[in-house]
């Protein structure tokens, strides 16, 4: 087998894709991964960097499409890098997603047989998103642009109406890059730490039409500062308008401080029938509609009699905590993020529940503090962690609470696998998978799991 060179040319059929959604392929013993395509495509390719066994290819052009292609609907999908899967047919992407569910938990998890349920799609996997974070940058030209970053890059792609997103946004990035061009008001540069405007940060409610603006400064105000307000303004249903501070060199996007300017500090929304305040800084499911799905799942799978004691950890503003609070005796729940827990104790407090307490910390200091102080007893723990999954301390707690049911939702399959494989060596079995598909044209799939302590 000859090693292919970096710059060849070869034509290869797709016959699987890797669960960052790239195509593979193979010519001569060789795999090759190729962005942008599909299973079924016969793609020529052009080798971009040679391994032993394997290459990473460019896609050249398409000498036969999947019978899964269709026409992306974003112009820049594929320079964006943001819809993985745009060009693939819908009812494939959620196989995708369930193929990519059940290879982690076989491949990471050791789980053989476990049946994973049919991905919930949405009825329309476009226009699903409440909130969007537009870098803000300059152009060849001198001009500011919003959009996104280019996969694995800080260079923007101008985009000011995402189809995921709300059509409201392009409205909001309009007034916002005018009034720039206007008053000359610089974007921040990355390289130098110079500059003032970083992103732009946009929440929609969608049931109730508020909009909330978040406009991240390399500083604490603008220039002239009123004459956007005025223009922001002007948009129906803008209820809040703040500056979040952040003076950082890091790529990290919201900073800790927030200075309200116009309005409220958070907006309102509803999930079913209950009322959330959500604030620039807290974590709030971005897909209205499923996350109803997803919260019904993980309520139905905690099998809530009214008399169970609930945790409920990495519980942002409270959102399955109110869920689960209505159908459980009491409800604990923890968030690392203060804002959050002072949204979730309003919003506790908005619906008229009494039987849920919060506490700000770091879920895996929190619980094994509590248990260790008061023997702390749960019937059924909910985990919602973010992408990394729990740590080790807070699985360890978990097991020697010993609580009847453990419901874990997970954005990350992957780490996913791992944790369920550590609960179930440790008196754990798992009942029911559920993925729910939140995120439309990614790769990214949510997942609910139930597990029962073993008798």
């Amino acid at each position: 087998m000859e090693k292919l060179k970096k710059n060849e040319m070869v034509r290869v059929r797709i016959e699987d894709m890797g669960h960052d959604g790239a195509g593979i392929g193979r010519v001569d013993g060789y795999a090759l991964f190729v962005k942008d395509a599909l299973i079924g495509d016969l793609a020529e390719v052009k080798i971009m960097k040679a391994k032993k066994n394997y290459a990473y290819a460019r896609l050249m052009r398409i000498v036969e499409p999947s019978p899964f292609r269709v026409e992306p609907r974003c112009p820049v999908s594929r320079q964006c890098g943001g819809c993985q899967l745009q060009a693939m047919d819908y009812e494939q992407q959620l196989l995708f997603k369930q193929r990519k569910v059940e290879n982690n938990l076989k491949r990471i998890g050791g789980f053989e047989n476990l049946c994973v349920q049919p991905v919930l799609g949405m009825e329309e996997p476009f226009r699903y998103r409440n909130k969007a974070q537009f870098p803000i940058g300059t152009d060849k030209e001198g001009h500011p642009v919003a959009g996104f970053y280019a996969g694995r890059t800080h260079s923007i792609i101008s985009c000011m109406d995402c189809l995921l997103g709300h059509p409201v946004n392009e409205q909001i990035l309009d007034a916002v890059l005018n009034y720039m061009e206007r008053f000359q008001v610089p974007a921040y540069d990355e390289q130098t730490g110079k500059g003032l405007v970083r992103h732009v940060l946009v929440r929609v409610g969608f049931s109730t039409k508020e909009l909330m603006v978040c406009l991240v400064l390399n500083g604490r105000k603008l220039p002239k500062q009123e004459i956007l307000v005025e223009e922001l303004t002007k948009i129906e249903g803008m209820t809040s308008i703040t500056i979040n501070v952040n003076t950082e060199r890091s790529n990290v996007i919201l900073g800790r401080e927030l200075i309200p300017v116009w309005g409220q500090t958070y907006i309102t929304d509803y999930i079913g029938d209950l009322a959330y305040q959500i604030s620039p800084l807290s974590f709030y499911q971005v897909n209205p509609a499923q996350t109803r799905k997803l919260y019904e799942t993980a309520l139905s799978y905690a099998g809530l009699t009214g008399k169970e004691t609930v945790w409920d950890l990495y519980c942002g503003i409270g959102t399955i905590s109110l869920f689960l609070a209505r159908k459980a005796k009491k409800v604990y729940g923890v968030e690392i993020i203060p804002q959050a827990i002072e949204d979730a104790r309003k919003n506790a407090a908005r619906n008229g529940i009494t039987n849920a307490e919060f506490f700000v910390g770091k879920s895996e200091e929190i619980l094994p503090e509590y248990y260790r102080k008061n023997g702390g007893y749960a019937d059924v723990i909910v985990v919602d962690p973010p992408r990394k999954g729990c740590e080790e301390a807070l699985l360890e707690t978990i097991v020697k609470m010993q609580p009847a049911r453990v419901v874990y939702v997970s954005c990350d399959s992957a780490t996913l696998a791992r944790d369920l494989k550590y609960l179930c060596g440790n008196g754990f079995r798992v009942e029911k998978v559920q993925p729910v598909d939140m995120f439309g044209q990614t790769v990214h799939v949510e997942t609910v799991c139930l597990l029962s302590r073993n008798k």
